[in-house]
């Protein structure tokens, strides 16, 4: 749409000034430098909302932006602030800071106000209990000035209105609004949608990354249905203003929109927002947001084609997600029914229940590394780290053997990380890192008084643990089995060899290990390496518990550590060489999986992936060709057929290669080509050439 792109030219002009949120944090801590923690950083977010200047765009429906956090001040204000600042530190990712899907169904139910009321009711059960009395005020401080930033916006579009540059009735338009959502909850779809964003705003001014919308067609469509109804609104007015919405995420962000999925009925929930939310996501023609369709047995099949449509354009959205799979594995951590059918995604593509625990955090963990330990008496010279000495490889007999060595150091290595991942998450006092602003949109933190990483969510928090390699692992322990133990071609001796030369004189070695059976062609003999790598790893990390007594969720996602995991472990038996990149999150070794897609998913389908609740990511490639009349088809039978055999998720890039290789011949030429990355979508050219090649290497089914 034409305001659309007139809007993406605003965003692209530089903002004056330096970024400095920390000065408007240093302005609300200064108020009183004693005050408790809680109220602290309350005041600092008060600061942050309503002490700064908001901006407008000219081309603006729906208003809100991080322009506000960039200010004049002079060099010596800016250091000091700064100083004072990091005095008070702050949370971060590790340490359950962002990542987080807010309780919009609420917030759009009762309003701010509404929600103020609740801390009230709240006061008056809790009095006469300090430490829930101060939460509950500082928590009342932050939508108080939450209000007030409201409020600048409105004062700001009335001023603007002596600006012959905007249009008169754009800016009415904001100003009702705005003071529809002062007065009370919102009253109509753009009310909410605009109430939605300048709670998204809110947090982007505290520095908050990677925040969710959640599942914006549900909690916004009996706004949109009523208005449908009453003559308010049409389909084309409700996408362009989630354009409008949409279109100032930064590309560098990545926030998670989910759409469809099941009730707990198992209806499924599309719905006309859900439709409209896909094309406002296509008519930005961005790397944001991050859309993710949760897809039932029964979602529509136009709805589906509409997807694939959306995906062929070549802006890797949305993300397919298997409900069913899903669904179940979330059932094993003890959530009540209702809330797991209402669970969305943050980030890139991890499941959480939205509104009810604490921001998500993960890590890496990379089970090719371990393969040096088994071979090196537990040391790898690669990388420099130690696993267990369990003596000479020569000993090992048989390949059961060796599956004890190498599950001995996974075991190891589990526990090893848990360690390093709880002496970082707990690192922090929960009671002086409080986040008053943050806890309001988490239930039942005002009921309880209590802050939203201090036993004020109704669930604790959870990890996941990203799997890196799962075909590098398949492949490597295939080929030692076939090669080693089967035909005895070579001894463990010679590999270990080879694989410290990284086969420099081991070429003919090499050809044989790249030449056994490969994860992604539908042979028994490797997959059931793939099958292993789940039960096996899931059983390790599913014993283990969050500081606050969490589940610990194993991922198939890799996000491009794939790439940077791989420069740091040795050659493996599989052939490949040290340095190279590990395979993909759950897909297959790039240009491995040779005998077409078909094959690819029936490996694909094999481990059970109701064991890995965070989420797996298969990266498929296909020609653009195939996402035309007549040949869409068959990409919608594959989809659904990957799906009801057990496939938890799918997301596609449909670039043609010499396209990319073009565009990295030429950047200049293709500013505004987005392709997928993994969880998420970028620009091309912007991304380091490891990742670009990354992409280009993956297998294109045509």
């Amino acid at each position: 749409m034409i305001l659309t792109e007139e809007l993406k030219k605003e965003l692209a002009m530089p903002p004056k000034g330096t970024k400095a949120p920390y000065y408007f944090r240093y302005l609300g801590y200064k108020k009183d430098l004693t005050a408790s923690p809680a109220m602290a950083r309350a005041n600092a977010a008060y600061e942050l909302f309503c002490g700064t200047e908001p901006e407008i765009y000219v081309h603006d429906l729906i208003a809100g932006n991080d322009r506000p956090l960039w200010c004049q001040a002079d060099q010596v204000s800016l250091g000091y602030a700064k100083r004072v600042d990091e005095s008070f530190g702050n949370r971060n990712f590790c340490t359950n800071c962002d990542h987080y899907a807010p309780n919009y169904s609420h917030v759009v139910s009762v309003g701010i106000r509404g929600m103020i009321g609740e801390i009230e009711s709240s006061m008056e059960r809790h009095q006469g209990d300090s430490r829930r009395m101060e939460t509950l005020k500082s928590m009342k401080v932050t939508l108080e000035g939450f209000l007030g930033m409201i409020r600048n916006y409105r004062d700001v579009a009335v001023g603007k209105k002596r600006d012959s540059a905007y249009d008169s009735q754009r800016l009415d338009f904001i100003i009702e609004n705005c003071e529809a959502l002062l007065a009370g909850p919102p009253g109509s779809f753009a009310q909410a949608l605009q109430l939605v964003w300048f709670c998204h705003t809110a947090f982007l001014l505290e520095g908050r990354y990677a925040m969710a919308l959640g599942r914006i067609d549900q909690y916004l469509f009996p706004f949109y249905q009523k208005d449908l109804g009453t003559g308010k609104l049409t389909e084309e007015e409700a996408i362009r203003l989630l354009e409008n919405a949409f279109a100032k995420i930064d590309p560098n962000d990545v926030v998670n929109i989910c759409i469809g999925g099941m009730d707990i009925h198992g209806h499924c929930q599309v719905n006309g927002l859900s439709r409209c939310v896909l094309r406002a996501v296509c008519g930005c023609k961005a790397p944001g947001p991050n859309l993710s369709a949760r897809i039932t047995w029964n979602t529509p099949e136009d709805f589906l084609d509409e997807c694939l449509r959306t995906i062929g354009t070549g802006i890797g959205y949305p993300a397919l997600m298997n409900d069913a799979i899903n669904i179940a594995a979330l059932k094993k951590y003890g959530y009540e029914e209702e809330d797991v059918y209402n669970y969305c995604m943050v980030g890139c593509v991890e499941n959480f229940i939205a509104g009810m625990q604490p921001p998500w955090s993960d890590g890496r963990f990379d089970p090719p590394r371990f393969f040096d330990y088994v071979f090196h008496h537990g040391v790898s010279e690669f990388n420099h780290s130690l696993g267990l000495d369990m003596g000479d490889v020569e000993e090992i007999r048989s390949m059961e053997e060796f599956m004890e060595r190498y599950e001995a150091q996974l075991r190891y290595g589990a526990k090893e990380y848990w360690a390093f991942f709880h002496n970082m998450n707990d690192s922090v006092n929960q009671k002086h890192y409080p986040q008053p602003f943050l806890s309001c949109f988490c239930h039942d933190c005002i009921g309880r008084g209590l802050d939203i990483n201090d036993g004020g969510s109704k669930y604790p928090s959870v990890h996941g643990v990203c799997l890196m390699g799962v075909g590098t692992v398949a492949d490597s322990l295939a080929a030692v089995e076939k090669v080693v133990f089967m035909d005895k071609a070579a001894s463990l001796t010679e590999l270990k060899d080879a694989l410290k030369c990284n086969f420099k004189g081991y070429e003919e070695l090499r050809e044989l290990l790249l030449a056994a059976p490969k994860y992604g062609n539908n042979e028994d003999f490797v997959d059931k390496y793939a099958v292993w790598f789940v039960d096996f790893l899931s059983g390790l990390f599913g014993s283990l518990k969050t500081r606050d007594g969490g589940g610990i969720y194993v991922a198939m996602a890799a996000n491009t550590n794939n790439i940077w995991a791989g420069q740091q472990i040795a050659a493996t038996p599989d052939g490949r060489e040290q340095g190279e990149p590990l395979s993909d999150a759950a897909s297959p070794t790039y240009g491995r999986d040779v005998h077409g897609p078909t094959m690819t998913i029936n490996s694909l389908t094999k481990p059970d992936y109701t064991k890995v609740a965070c989420a797996s990511v298969v990266n498929q490639k296909f020609m653009p060709g195939m996402f035309g009349d007549g040949k869409r088809e068959r990409m919608l039978a594959l989809i659904k057929t990957y799906f009801k055999k057990g496939g938890q998720e799918m997301q596609i890039n449909a670039i043609a290669p010499e396209t990319l290789r073009d565009a990295m011949a030429h950047p200049d030429n293709y500013q505004d080509l987005v392709v997928r990355v993994s969880g998420y979508s970028a620009y091309y050219i912007t991304l380091d050439r490891s990742v670009q090649l990354d992409i280009l290497n993956r297998t294109q089914h045509g």
